[in-house]
C-alpha cells in the first residue's frame, strides 16, 4: 500500500508540471517583440471605444497599422466594408488571419506583410491604429501625406508624443512637430490609456488622438514649411534672430538656395567681394548684434546665459536635425572665422534676412516656442517673396 500511495502521487506531483511546460512552449512562439514596439492591447472595453470613436461607416475601407492578435481588427470588421491590415511580424500575420479564417469576417480582412513606412497604401477612408511607438512620427506624416486624405485617423500613440502633436505656444512639449502635425490636420486627444491595458505592459503610458486631415490641404510647399520650422526650432529656446543670423551654416545655406532663384529667373548677382571697409562694417555690425554674439557663443564652447531655463527640443535628435547643423554642431569656431571672406551676395542675404525678421515680420525677438501658425506662416511668405527658399 505504501508503495501504490507513492507512485499515486508521483502521477498526481507530475502532471500540473507538465501542463505549464506545455503553456510555456506556446508562449515562446509567440513572444512578443518588443524592440519592434508589439504591445497588444487586451482590454476589449478600452479596444472598442478606439474603434466607436472612428465613427464607422458600413461603406468604409479602413486601414489598421499593427494588427497584433486582431483585438481592433474584429471590432472593426464589424462596423466597416474591409479591414487592411498592415503587419511586420509574420508570425502575427498569420495569427489574425486565423482568428477571422472561416467566418464571413475573413473575406473582407486583408493582411498586407512588410513595413507600413515602405509599402505603398491602398485607397482607404479612415487609418485605426495601435502604433508601434518607434515608427510614431513617421506613420503621422505618412497619413498626412496620403493622397486623397483619409476622412479621419484614431491613432495609439506614446503619451509624450501625443501631447507633443497638440500642444500650443508656449507649451514645455511645444515643437517642430506640434506646428507641422497642426498645419496639416485638426488634431485632438480622445483618452489615456494606462499600460497595464496592454500585453506585454510598454513601459510608458499612451493615449488615443483623432486626427482630421484638412480638406482641401493648404496651399503651401511641405518642403519649404519644413525647411524654415527645422531652422526656427534648432533651439526654440533662442530668439529667431540668432537662429538665423548667427548660425553660419544657416546663411551659407540661404544663400546658395537664393543664388539658385536669381539664376533660375534670370536675376543678375554682383558676385564680387566686399570692400575692405564694407568688410570691416559688416563684422562689426555681427560681433555687436546681441543675438547673433549668444549664438556664436553657443557654438564656441562658451556660457550662454540664455541656457538657464533651456527646455530641450524633443525634435533635435541626430537623425531629425539638418546635415548643415550636425557639421556646425561639431565644430568650435573662432571669432570672426570666415567672415570676411563673404561676398556681397551674402550680405545681401544676410540683410533680406535681418529686414525679414527686425522690420517685416518683427519677429526677431520672439522664441520659436511662443510663435504661433500664423507667425510661421508670414516668415514663409516674406522669405520665399525675397527669393529666399529653404530647399
Amino acid at each position: 500500500m505504501p508503495k501504490a500511495l507513492h507512485h499515486k502521487r508521483s502521477s498526481s506531483a507530475a502532471s500540473p508540471y507538465s501542463k505549464p511546460a506545455a503553456k510555456a512552449q506556446s508562449n515562446a512562439i509567440f513572444k512578443m517583440n518588443t524592440d519592434i514596439g508589439q504591445h497588444v492591447l487586451k482590454n476589449p472595453g478600452v479596444a472598442q471605444a478606439i474603434v466607436d470613436k472612428a465613427d464607422l461607416k458600413q461603406s468604409d475601407i479602413v486601414l489598421e497599422v499593427g494588427p497584433g492578435s486582431g483585438n481592433l481588427t474584429v471590432r472593426i470588421l464589424e462596423k466597416a466594408k474591409k479591414c487592411i491590415a498592415v503587419e511586420l511580424d509574420p508570425r502575427m500575420a498569420a495569427e489574425v488571419t486565423k482568428r477571422v479564417q472561416g467566418t464571413p469576417a475573413g473575406k473582407r480582412l486583408d493582411v498586407v506583410l512588410g513595413d507600413v513606412i515602405k509599402t505603398d497604401l491602398p485607397y482607404f477612408d479612415v487609418c485605426i491604429s495601435n502604433t508601434p511607438y518607434q515608427i510614431s512620427s513617421p506613420l503621422t506624416f505618412k497619413l498626412l501625406a496620403t493622397a486623397p486624405a483619409p476622412r479621419v485617423c484614431i491613432l495609439m500613440f506614446q503619451r509624450e508624443f501625443a501631447l507633443r502633436l497638440f500642444a500650443k505656444p508656449g507649451d514645455k512639449l511645444y515643437s517642430r512637430l506640434s506646428v507641422n502635425a497642426q498645419m496639416w490636420a485638426k488634431i485632438d486627444h480622445i483618452m489615456k490609456v494606462g499600460k497595464n491595458n496592454f500585453k506585454p505592459p510598454p513601459a510608458v503610458e499612451s493615449s488615443v488622438v483623432r486626427m482630421v486631415p484638412k480638406n482641401p490641404r493648404p496651399n503651401i510647399s511641405y518642403e519649404e514649411w519644413d525647411g524654415l520650422l527645422r531652422i526656427c526650432f534648432v533651439r526654440k529656446n533662442k530668439m529667431l534672430r540668432a537662429n538665423f543670423l548667427g548660425t553660419t551654416s544657416v546663411l551659407q545655406l540661404l544663400e546658395t538656395n537664393y543664388r539658385t532663384y536669381c539664376a533660375q529667373n534670370d536675376i543678375p548677382l554682383d558676385d564680387g567681394p566686399l570692400e575692405t571697409t564694407d568688410a570691416a562694417d559688416a563684422l562689426m555690425k555681427i560681433e555687436n548684434h546681441n543675438g547673433e554674439k549668444d549664438a556664436w557663443n553657443g557654438f564656441n564652447g562658451e556660457v550662454d546665459d540664455d541656457n538657464d531655463d533651456e527646455i530641450m527640443d524633443l525634435d533635435d535628435e541626430d537623425d531629425d536635425l539638418p546635415a548643415f547643423f550636425k557639421e556646425e554642431s561639431k565644430l568650435k569656431l573662432p571669432k570672426g572665422a570666415n567672415r570676411k571672406k563673404k561676398g556681397k551676395v551674402h550680405e545681401l542675404v544676410r540683410e533680406k534676412v535681418r529686414s525679414i525678421l527686425e522690420d517685416k515680420a518683427q519677429l526677431a525677438d520672439k522664441r520659436a516656442r511662443m510663435c504661433d501658425e500664423g507667425d510661421f506662416l508670414k516668415l514663409l511668405y516674406l522669405f520665399n517673396q525675397e527669393g529666399i527658399h529653404f530647399t
